[in-house]
């Protein structure tokens, strides 16, 4: 938890401060001064008494107690300083602006790693190093500009980066984006991403804390705790966008599962945030595009107006919207008509509303009224520029008017940003938000209408003879599971399985053959893939075609065995999982066979998976349509793969050795449902997770 003497500090010291504002420690300093820091104020510099009119200490060590230091010195320097205000000056929270730590070299990490250890002993916190530091309603914390005007009602941003924030902060000003705080924490050698959420959510206060988070993440080195502050964020009604840049440290290995080569480090990443409940995004404008959306009243649904008095504009947004699932209606009947009358000739009401180039402020109104009565309309977007003809603040102002009177949403899209520059300015400065590109915003509406709620599994898996499976996995080694072993484990979670009858030699066949029902399917053991080199035999109808099969498959370099299973008819279905550093497993789900990578038609979620989020991960497939059955060909019962998805996502739980699984085929009907072929590899340097810490999150 952050150090309340690093979010509400009664004093503050800049170390190495200077008059020199175009360095880190000066505009610091002068930031502070503009923005009014209310607190006590000091200086560290050598070489001067006074520095931009506060007192300066040539010596850290003649410093009074300060609860804040600011550090901007060379990296090489900062340990010390560190060391005496820890030690002898009570100071709690910290800020160093200094690079050349673990970003730089393993020296550089030495010296963080000091930093943070110094730190901790004297139970302080630390933002940083190399950062450009923290803005709150207390203090501007910062070294850079511009400084976002700061709103109660604005959105907390958290950024791994300093330039990155200080690059959406100069695209959000532009549009009317106002901020409630701003935390970077560079390199997070103490304090990271989880950290701050952690904060956010433990002091959220429902009638004064911002309910809209932004994030830019380079890394996320506890994803449970960032699952856990997130999720119990959004719980309380806050809405969070992110963009998560870069992998993770495994992101890249090599993956010998189907699973595996399709459940990269992205995947972990969307299923966490999907998870959460996080919108993702991929660029800086697409987050304040959001972030401007969910800063509007909410709508009721995905009927959307779009009133404009330029048609190209229009079209543009209607495609994306239909595009993406939203219902642009067709408006008519005798309220159409007249306010049509009160439009100029030419104009049109259908929807898109377009009252041409000549259109003006009072049929604005007009328009705007008409679809906020209208049962057929859950929001409005206003497109309004100019060729530059003629001055648009009565427009403006109308649209400011109807935006904060009107009980629906009200988009304003205003993409003159030159001709009525001024105009646009006047309406930010109102407290409204303009978008400037119809694109790219239709894309970021669709994005946040479109975002499903998850429900989240609320109870810890509890499986038969699970004492059974415990002892059993404990005795193993790390490495691939004998298939009987992976059979009895599935069989333990519920999931039927065509048991197979295994023939090592010529004397174990003879055995097992007057056993066998035709036809059977006949399967190579050893090779990781069956099917490259031709080790799975299918409709094998007789004894004589057993036999020569059989030595057939033995050929085949690496076999140890040949597996003999019943033909079962059906489609080929998909479930797979994995597990990554420290995320909870990834559960993916589609068509199987050789459809799985070549298609790459898959679902994936984050365990722990509630029946809900398992029925949505096969509603998402492209390939939904067949499974439920089309053009006269039969589905399979969905209700019977959404179990199975869940009953594997149990075992996950039970047992977090598991690092790859591979059910593939499975063999569905519309009465049936039965594994064929199972691979399941144990690894435990992959971090163990007990049911309970999922659930928790969950």
């Amino acid at each position: 938890m952050l150090h309340p003497k690093l979010i509400h500090p009664k004093s503050i010291v800049v170390v190495g401060g200077s008059d020199n504002i175009h360095s880190p420690g000066g505009r610091v300093l002068k930031n502070l001064l503009d923005h009014q820091f209310e607190g006590n104020l000091f200086v560290v510099n050598p070489k001067q008494d006074v520095v931009q009119g506060v007192r300066s200490y040539n010596d850290i060590n003649d410093l009074p107690e300060v609860d804040l230091a600011i550090i901007a010195i060379a990296a090489k320097y900062v340990v010390e300083a560190v060391k005496v205000l820890t030690q002898k000056k009570n100071t709690k929270g910290f800020i160093i602006f200094s690079a050349g730590f673990s970003e730089k070299d393993e020296a550089g990490a030495k010296l963080e790693r000091e930093i943070v250890g110094l730190i901790n002993e004297a139970g302080g916190s630390l933002l940083g190093p190399n950062n450009i530091g923290l803005i709150n309603k207390h203090y501007t914390g910062v070294f850079t500009t511009p400084i976002p005007k700061l709103d109660e009602n604005g959105v907390d941003f958290i950024s791994g980066s300093g330039a990155t924030a200080v690059f959406i902060i100069e695209a959000a000003k532009s549009m009317g984006l106002t901020f409630s705080s701003l935390y970077t924490v560079g390199n997070s050698a103490q304090i990271g991403v989880e950290e701050i959420l952690e904060y956010l959510d433990r002091s959220f206060d429902k009638e004064t804390s911002s309910r809209v988070k932004l994030l830019y993440i380079e890394s996320i080195k506890n994803p449970l705790k960032f699952l856990e502050h997130t999720a119990s964020l959004i719980g309380k009604g806050c809405k969070i966008a992110a963009i998560k840049a870069g992998s993770s440290e495994e992101g890249n290995r090599a993956a010998s599962s189907h699973t595996g080569a399709i459940a990269n480090s992205d995947v972990f990443v969307d299923t966490l945030f999907k998870k959460a409940g996080i919108l993702r995004c991929y660029g800086r404008n697409e987050l304040i595009t959001v972030a401007g959306i969910l800063q509007q009243k909410e709508s009721e649904g995905k009927n959307i107006a779009i009133i404009t008095h330029a048609g190209g504009p229009a079209v543009m947004l209607t495609d994306v919207l239909s595009k993406n699932g939203l219902k642009i209606p067709h408006l008519e009947g005798k309220e159409s008509k007249a306010l049509l009358d009160k439009l100029f000739d030419g104009s049109t009401v259908s929807n898109p509303i377009d009252f041409l180039a000549t259109g003006n402020a009072g049929q604005l109104d007009a328009i705007i009224e008409y679809c906020e009565n209208s049962t057929q309309i859950d929001a409005i977007t206003v497109i309004f520029g100019s060729p530059g003809l003629t001055a648009v603040d009565d427009v403006y102002a109308v649209l400011d008017k109807k935006i904060n009177t009107s009980k629906k949403p009200i988009y304003a899209v205003l993409p003159s940003v030159v001709n009525v520059k001024n105009e646009i300015r006047e309406f930010i400065k109102k407290g409204n938000i303009a978008f400037h590109d119809e694109v790219l915003f239709g894309q970021a509406l669709s994005k946040v209408y479109n975002q499903t709620p998850v429900r989240k599994k609320t109870k810890n898996p509890v499986l038969q003879f699970s004492t059974k499976i415990r002892k059993l996995i404990n005795a193993l080694p790390d490495g691939y599971l004998p298939t009987e072993v992976a059979i009895s484990l599935l069989e333990t979670a519920g999931v039927k399985f065509a048991v197979p009858l295994q023939a090592r030699n010529q004397a174990e066949l003879n055995n097992i053959s007057n056993s066998v029902t035709y036809p059977v399917v006949l399967k190579v053991e050893g090779p990781l893939h069956k099917s490259d080199v031709g080790g799975v035999i299918l409709n094998v109808s007789n004894e004589v075609e057993l036999h020569d099969n059989f030595h057939k498959l033995m050929q085949i370099e690496g076999a140890t065995s040949v597996m003999i299973q019943p033909m079962i008819k059906g489609m080929e279905l998909f479930i797979g999982a994995k597990k990554e550093t420290n995320y909870p497993h990834v559960i993916l789900c589609g068509l199987g066979g050789i459809f799985v990578e070549v298609l790459k038609d898959i679902s994936a979620a984050m365990t722990p998976v509630s029946d809900e989020e398992a029925l949505q991960m096969i509603t998402d497939l492209k390939a939904a349509p067949i499974l439920k059955g089309i053009r006269g060909q039969a589905g399979i019962n969905i209700k019977l793969f959404a179990d199975t998805i869940v009953k594997i996502s149990d075992l996950l739980t039970l047992v977090p050795e598991i690092a790859e699984l591979d059910l593939n085929p499975l063999m569905a009907t519309q009465n049936d449902l039965t594994a064929v072929d199972v691979r399941i590899r144990l690894e435990r340097s992959v971090k163990k997770l007990q049911p309970n810490q999922i659930n928790e999150i969950a």
